[in-house]
């Protein structure tokens, strides 16, 4: 795989990730007049501050078919930032992902 391919397949998985359940699910929650995860965190860190980690993390989980069913992220977006200009980590549970059950 090229470079190019690897950039690439990096700017595909981060779209992915970043549309947690999908533009359906998140209009859905804007309809309920709900901001998505990464737009609550967006509002809490100071401007261009908000560093996410693991972004492409899946579950393992194979009960009740849960295999069948992955999104990057697994409905959790985790990060650090500043806040008022002091280092702050958080995370917010992504609810167009399983509803944002926690596994």
């Amino acid at each position: 795989m090229s470079l190019q391919e690897k950039f690439e397949l990096l700017a595909r998985k981060n779209k992915e990730a970043e549309a947690g359940g999908g533009e359906e699910r998140i209009a859905k929650h804007h309809g309920k007049g709900k901001l998505t995860a990464r737009e609550r965190l967006e509002l809490l860190y100071d401007p261009g501050t908000f560093v996410e980690v693991d972004k492409f993390v899946t579950h393992r989980c194979t009960d009740f078919g849960m295999e069948k069913t992955k999104f990057l992220g697994d409905g959790v977006v985790t990060g650090y930032g500043r806040v008022e200009g002091r280092l702050v980590y958080a995370y917010a549970q992504d609810f167009t992902v399983f509803g944002g059950a926690c596994r």
